[in-house]
């Protein structure tokens, strides 16, 4: 299924799951997709574990086999460029038609000193249009920064390169985590006026911790609005309180896109069952609505 085609009917509910680092985790990451299922989203996206860096038998392709071929929930695999030559996205895309893999999503990924850069991908559009080009049949989606790629002059260059993956052929978006729901919304009126017309999901993580917050701005340029940052100094020494205040903040931003009509709600998960949960319980009857 190409999972563009659920955004005709319905607001798309999602989730984004990682592949465990070590081998200790794999049985962990088993234990998150059975409850996850339990869950009913539209589709599970899982993140790209790089041979070498993830687990063998717990990979990308592995990961996604299993929520299609055994759970019978739609998957995208997330698939990055930077380090990857032709050979080796060859290689993938093989594996990922020979598992029922349909849908990818296309990234450039990000800079990393401690890997050998490879040249044949620089961009993100340019992974997408080589993926068209081979003809396999694959979905390709993409991500997309409401509050502006960091490496990006501007928002209008930012802009005009998401429109080189579109005209590529992409032809869904799963945007960036923000907090600032009228950046958002900002955001999707400048990039309907540049004539991109493709479902665009918002990218949802709910803020569990100081710390997580502190990475996550400092990786993907977000910003804090004053609302968060009064429920991060009112609780933010407090982890249990922090963790359901981060999630209700959640819920908030979610209520808000969902009656604003967006086409779709994508929660960076990080792998917490619990937080998932609590959030689809919270908002399941305004996401059918």
């Amino acid at each position: 299924m190409n999972i563009a085609d659920l955004f005709k009917k319905k607001t798309v509910f999602s989730f984004e799951v990682f592949p465990p680092k070590k081998e200790s985790g794999v049985e962990t990451i088993y234990k998150t997709l059975e409850e996850l299922k339990q869950l009913n989203p539209d589709f599970i996206s899982v993140t790209y574990g790089a041979r070498g860096v993830g687990v063998a038998n717990a990979t990308t392709v592995d990961l996604c086999s299993k929520i299609k071929n055994e759970y019978g929930i739609e998957t995208i695999a997330h698939l990055t460029c930077l380090y990857n030559t032709k050979e080796d996205i060859d290689s993938i895309l093989e594996e990922l038609k020979e598992k029922g893999i349909d849908n990818i999503l296309a990234l450039r990924g990000d800079v990393n000193p401690n890997f050998e850069l490879k040249h044949d991908f620089r961009y993100a559009s340019e992974l997408t249009e080589y993926i068209m080009s081979k003809n396999m049949g694959f979905n390709v989606s993409g991500g997309c920064y409401p509050e502006v790629h960091q490496e990006a002059e501007s928002m209008i260059a930012d802009i005009k390169n998401l429109k080189k993956k579109i005209d590529a052929g992409t032809d869904h978006l799963i945007s960036q985590l923000f907090f600032d729901n009228n950046a958002f919304y900002d955001f999707i009126e400048k990039v309907r006026i540049a004539g991109i017309d493709v479902p665009i999901e918002a990218g949802i993580m709910p803020v569990t911790n100081k710390k997580q917050i502190e990475r996550m701005v400092s990786m993907c340029g977000a910003s804090i609005p004053a609302k968060l940052s009064k429920v991060l100094q009112r609780f933010g020494d407090n982890p249990e309180a922090m963790r359901d205040a981060g999630i209700s903040y959640a819920i908030d931003q979610i209520i808000d896109l969902v009656a604003n009509g967006v086409e779709g709600i994508h929660i960076y998960t990080m792998n917490d069952p619990y937080i998932a949960g609590k959030i689809t319980k919270s908002v399941e009857s305004i996401i059918k609505n």
